[in-house]
């Protein structure tokens, strides 16, 4: 289904622009809004799940506005939160403290945190990642971190922005002769690859545009500062004055629907993969590690198809 040679898209970006977007999306108060509707439709899609997880992982948790989703889908599954770093997680652990009062609270299985680096290896069944591979500095890196935390034959849903997300943005911005407004996104045919590349077996991306409208330029502004920053290498150095927002304000004008509300396209794509038992290599001579044995004579017999492990 995907093109499995040996290139990866490059996503140049700023580290250092990109952790102070997470850490900020971290203290905010709630998560976005988009990011609970993105966590809402992806929900809809566990119905055709057969797999039954003992044990679940919720990456970045916070930020993927998963709330009682999974809960509600796998009430009798062990679940790991996962934040993006040890402030995220303790402020995290504290707020479910709060709310102790919540029947939830009390009945199934305990909830636990971490951080990545705590993750243990191979112990996840479901790894549930909402919005947020965009946010990654380097997509094969972190669903190599993915795939180390799952056991065989688990299983990866994940949802991100699109490059289709933002055009009506950075046509203005094109035309202005601006730099970029944010960093750019990876389309889902080379996230396929990528996770061919990383050892995931039977990968299926979707995607789908939401269309979000907003009463005016200010409301849009703060839309979209709640939903990360620009970490584009070449976006403008230092801060910009006012007289530059005036002028961003006037020019998004241009992004007005009929009903005089301005619009702007959001592209979401969904990617879901199992994690294959590992495969030694044919050679005259084979050397398989023992644990990866182990694996292979643990793991159940699986028909090809990318309809394995569904209705």
């Amino acid at each position: 289904m995907f093109d499995s040679a040996p290139t990866r898209p490059s996503r140049p970006v700023q580290v250092e622009a990109l952790a102070h977007i997470t850490h900020r999306l971290g203290r905010a108060a709630e998560a976005p809004w988009l990011h609970a509707e993105a966590a809402r439709r992806m929900a809809e899609r566990l119905q055709l799940i057969r797999l039954q997880p003992r044990s679940l992982v919720d990456w970045w948790s916070f930020n993927g506005a998963t709330g009682g989703l999974l809960q509600q889908a796998y009430p009798a599954s062990r679940v790991l939160r996962v934040e993006a770093d040890d402030a995220v997680m303790q402020r995290s652990r504290s707020a479910a403290a709060t709310r102790w009062w919540l029947p939830q609270r009390w009945l199934g299985p305990a909830v636990t945190w971490a951080t990545p680096a705590q993750v243990a290896p191979g112990k996840a069944d479901l790894l549930w990642a909402n919005m947020m591979l965009h946010l990654a500095a380097d997509p094969p890196a972190l669903l190599q971190q993915w795939q180390r935390a799952l056991a065989v034959n688990g299983f990866l849903m994940f949802s991100t922005l699109g490059p289709g997300s933002l055009q009506g943005l950075r046509r203005i911005y094109e035309r202005l002769r601006w730099p970029a407004p944010h960093a750019p996104f990876v389309d889902m045919h080379d996230l396929g690859d990528m996770l061919v590349r990383c050892g995931f077996a039977d990968p299926v991306m979707d995607q789908e545009t939401l269309t979000l409208t907003w009463p005016d330029a200010d409301a849009l502004l703060l839309e979209l500062r709640g939903l990360g920053g620009n970490a584009d290498p070449a976006r403008a150095p230092g801060l910009r004055t006012p007289r530059w927002r005036d002028r961003l304000r006037a020019e998004l004008q241009q992004l007005q629907g009929p009903d005089g509300r301005l619009r702007l396209d959001f592209e979401l794509v969904y990617g879901h993969a199992f994690l294959a038992a590992p495969k030694p290599r044919v050679a005259a001579q084979t050397t398989v590690a023992l644990e990866d044995m182990r694996s292979m004579v643990r793991s159940p017999r699986r028909s090809a198809g990318p309809s394995d492990g569904l209705r």
